[in-house]
Order: C-alpha cells, then sequence, then structure tokens
C-alpha cells in the first residue's frame, strides 16, 4: 500500500465519526488530501480542549471554526472575547477568492452563514450586564479570590454565618464592608459574645483586599439581578445554540477581575448543573480567549480550585476551551484533562523556544507520517496539528490539518451591528435594569440611626424623681421661709455691717453697748 493510502486510511479510521463536526482536511507533505477529512465526535466535546500557537497563526479564527460549529450542532457555546474581533460570529461571511481557494483544497463547500449571538458585560458598558451577588459566592470562593490566609479566612466565614443568622443580605461590595465596620465598632461585642474574638487587624488587611478588587471594577459585577447560567444554554428557534460573547476587551488590565469572573461562573455551572452523565453532545461548551491571564494571576488556592472544577465539571455535560500562545500557560494538571489539542505553529527564535517546541512535540503521538518538532516551526497561517479523542475516548492519530474558513465573517461588528443585536437580545431586559434591594448596608445603617435616636430620647426623658435645681428648695430657701429664723438673720447682718463699716472709719462715735 503507498505511503498516501496508508495516511488517508489512518485518518479515516481515526476521524471518520458521523455525529461529528468538520475542521478541514489533513495535509501529507504540505497538501491538503480532500480524502482525509478531520472530525471531531460531538460526544468527547466536552472533554476540554487547548487551542494554542504564536501570535498571527489563526488561534482565534480556528476558535470561531469550532465554536460556529458547534452551534451549528445544536450545542450553546460561551466565548471570552478579550480582543474584540469574536463578535464576527453574529454576522455572515462573505467569499472571496482565497475562501474559494481553500475550500477548494479540502473538498468543502462553503456557506456562509451567522450565529444567532448575544453580547455581554462585566464591566456594566454595553450589552447583557452579568452580576454574581457575594453570598453566591460563599466564605470559602470569597476569601480565595481575596487570597487570604487561613485566619482571615476564618473570620470571613464568622461574618457570613453572623449575616445568615441575622438576617442581612450580602449582595454586593459595600455590604460587606459595611459588616466589616460594624464587627470592629457597634456590633464588636455582640460578634465576639457568640462567635469568637475579633482581630482588627485581620479586618483591616480584608478590607484592603476588598478596595483592592473594586479597583479593578468589581463594583459592576458584584450586585443584583445575579445571572442565571442556565440562559447559557438557550437555543434559536431552529434549535441552533446561541453564541454568548463576553465582551472584555476593557479589562485585559484588570486580570484579578477577570480571574473572580471566570472562577465564580465556572463554580456557579458546577453548583447548578445537574449530573449529565455520557451525552451525545455537551450542553454547554465555554472557550477561554488569553487563558493565561487566569492562571498566571491566581494564587495557589485559586488555581486549585480552578483545577478541581476543571476536573469534575466535564460530568455535568459541559466542555472548557482554552486559548493561549503557550501550552505551558496551562498547569499540567489541567492539560493532562484535555481531549482535543490544536496546535498552530511556534516560533524558535532562543535557545529556550526551541526547548519548549521539542517539550511540545514529545507530548503528541508519534507519527510515521510527520517530523513532529519540525512541523511545529514549518505550519501556515490557518494550518493546525490536530490530537483528539475518538467516540471510544482513544486519542486519535496526530493530523496536520489544513483548515477550513469559518462561515461567519472574520473582525469586529461595527456600532450599528452591535446596537442590532441588542436590540434582538432576549436578556438585555431581564439583565440591565438596576435592582438595589435593601441588604446588610442599610440595615446596619439603620441600626446606627436607630441606637443615635433611641440615645437623644434618653437624655430628654429623665425619670421624674431626678429633679431639676429650679424644682428642689435649696436648704436656704427652706430657712428663710421660717419667721424666726428671718429675724435673727437680719440681726445678724445689721451686727456684720456695723462692725465692717467700723473697721473702715465709717459711722458715728461709740456709744455704750455693742458700740
Amino acid at each position: 500500500m503507498e505511503i498516501k493510502d496508508r495516511f488517508i486510511q489512518q485518518i479515516t479510521q481515526g476521524y471518520g465519526s458521523a455525529n461529528a463536526i468538520s475542521i478541514g482536511a489533513a495535509m501529507l507533505d504540505g497538501t491538503p488530501i480532500k480524502e482525509a477529512q478531520v472530525k471531531i465526535p460531538l460526544k468527547t466535546l466536552n472533554r476540554h480542549g487547548l487551542i494554542a500557537g504564536a501570535t498571527g497563526t489563526g488561534k482565534t479564527v480556528t476558535l470561531q471554526i469550532i465554536a460556529e460549529s458547534m452551534s451549528a450542532a445544536g450545542i450553546p457555546v460561551l466565548m471570552m472575547d478579550l480582543k474584540g474581533d469574536l463578535s464576527g460570529i453574529a454576522t455572515a461571511g462573505v467569499i472571496n477568492p482565497k475562501i474559494e481557494e481553500r475550500h477548494q483544497l479540502i473538498g468543502l463547500p462553503y456557506n456562509p452563514k451567522a450565529t444567532f449571538t448575544e453580547l455581554m458585560t462585566i464591566s456594566g458598558r454595553e450589552g447583557v450586564k452579568l452580576r454574581a451577588t457575594v453570598s453566591e459566592f460563599g466564605p470559602v470562593l470569597f476569601s480565595k479570590i481575596l487570597e487570604l490566609n487561613e485566619t482571615q479566612s476564618g473570620l470571613v466565614a464568622m461574618l457570613f454565618k453572623y449575616a445568615d443568622d441575622k438576617g442581612l443580605l450580602l449582595l454586593d461590595l459595600k455590604d460587606f464592608k459595611a459588616l466589616l465596620k460594624f464587627a470592629t465598632e457597634d456590633g464588636k461585642a455582640e460578634l465576639q459574645k457568640e462567635y469568637g474574638n475579633i482581630s482588627t487587624a485581620s479586618i483591616g488587611t480584608i478590607l484592603r483586599k476588598i478596595v483592592e478588587l473594586e479597583s479593578q471594577g468589581a463594583e459592576h459585577f458584584f450586585g443584583e439581578k445575579s445571572f442565571d447560567v442556565e440562559d447559557l444554554l438557550k437555543k434559536d428557534a431552529n434549535g441552533l445554540g446561541i453564541a454568548s460573547i463576553i465582551r472584555l476587551t476593557d479589562i485585559q488590565d484588570k486580570p484579578k477581575l477577570f480571574s473572580t469572573f471566570m472562577l465564580s461562573l465556572l463554580a456557579e455551572i458546577y453548583a447548578t448543573f445537574p449530573e449529565a452523565g455520557d451525552l451525545d453532545k455537551p450542553k454547554l461548551c465555554v472557550f477561554i480567549d488569553e487563558a493565561h491571564l487566569i492562571f498566571n494571576e491566581a494564587s495557589k488556592a485559586l488555581l486549585d480550585q480552578i483545577e478541581s472544577i476543571i476536573k469534575l465539571i466535564r460530568s455535568k455535560g459541559v466542555g472548557i476551551y482554552f486559548i493561549t500562545q503557550n501550552p505551558y500557560d496551562v498547569p499540567d494538571a489541567v492539560l493532562a484533562q484535555l481531549g482535543l489539542k490544536v496546535q498552530h505553529a511556534l516560533r524558535a527564535f532562543t535557545e529556550k523556544d526551541r526547548k519548549a517546541i521539542k517539550k511540545t512535540a514529545e507530548n503528541y503521538p508519534i507519527s510515521e507520517f510527520y517530523k513532529t518538532d519540525e512541523l511545529l516551526t514549518s505550519l501556515g497561517i490557518g494550518q493546525a496539528l490536530i490530537s483528539a479523542l475518538n467516540e471510544k475516548g482513544i486519542p486519535t492519530p496526530l493530523a496536520a490539518v489544513h483548515l477550513k474558513a469559518p462561515a461567519s465573517r472574520i473582525g469586529v461588528l461595527t456600532p450599528d451591528e452591535i446596537n442590532s443585536i441588542h436590540a434582538k437580545s432576549q436578556l438585555v431586559n431581564k439583565y440591565n435594569s438596576v435592582v438595589d434591594r435593601e441588604s446588610a448596608y442599610e440595615l446596619l445603617n439603620k441600626r446606627l440611626e436607630d441606637k443615635a435616636d433611641a440615645a437623644v430620647s434618653s437624655e430628654e426623658e429623665e425619670p421624674k424623681s431626678k429633679k431639676s435645681p429650679k424644682q428642689e428648695k435649696s436648704i436656704i430657701q427652706k430657712a428663710s421661709e421660717n419667721t424666726m429664723v428671718r429675724q435673727v438673720g437680719r440681726t445678724v447682718f445689721k451686727e456684720l455691717a456695723r462692725g465692717l463699716l467700723g473697721a473702715l472709719g465709717i459711722g458715728g462715735k461709740k456709744k455704750s453697748g455693742w458700740f
């Protein structure tokens, strides 16, 4: 059997699933082979994935191809758009000579098509506003986000417990800050009596951490109305999955807020979605662009939490896909969970780069058709090495793929197109109205006001038994009411006056008697 026939047979056996999404044709000696179609089974799309490669090699377009293909197969997708260039999925692509040539090479028709899209935001600017309450985070997750130590985390847990016991809603950060202030002032004695000692230094540290989080815009994220993750599972009238795009262009320099949001979202999905078992296709797939922003800035506790969720969320019917330049931006514990790997070209400018390429090549299956380490540096734009899992969970053979073009438009939307999407949105009216219920902030302030009013009232209304000086007669006043006492007093006064005048040499001659 000739090498080409063996190659076609191997690719067909490895990627020949009927219930799958097609992403392109495998290449042999740099040439796409139409008979060697590469398809990813829908059944394995909840096994997570990675799209990696150097800048300008086509990672974002590959993300768009896979996401719109999932949507066409009835799978809702959620995409984190940090650069603003994923919104084009909402508009149909336009055929041109380059697209025609590409699709002729891979043997697939090109059908321009838009995907129904919801545009979302966590910064409160354009789109469906995503929010979560402090209470929904819970003390453990909230402490991890703030990077607190064990003592400080215990104090946060105590404050959450007190809020629950007293019916104090913790909706936004001002609620929690009000509770911190209460714990160090008017409520300190009560809290210490019921729950134990409170460290003022720990309270101060927690407050500084919250201020740091606020400086990255977290006040727009914490609050109501909380986003219901069930709304990510919506489909359009034709049963196609909706593409939800979270526009994050304005928080690229706020990695802590991004990490906070991602962790809370994944935790909420895991806590809310029921166990799904082994589905024919995922209920939801999440694409995290610029994934290094999560992992590079996350604390050890936060990383552990993310890794735990990634390991467990697959059973909920959810697939997570990371997009980054270097595969090693993603922790090993997460890489070990990935079923699909799409590797675009890597660049070798330094010795360190060459070592990284060699190490990356070793993570792919050995192939008689490719020298993987050499191929990694020679792939063109829109070409990638792919390794996946078949429907039985067995790794597929390595394939260098000439990818198809996205059916939607590549690039950003115009302001008018964005406004049109908002006008058709099913969720804008649901989540963009302002809700500010009575919560811990208002209740604690009211308690302080009531205490102050009570203190003023008690001063104004003293017991009647305590008479004022005007009401209580003095001893002198009582004595002056007696006639004999008044007469003696007058006599004594006269004698004193005379003695004083005599001492001063004033008055007449001395007579018998006293004078």
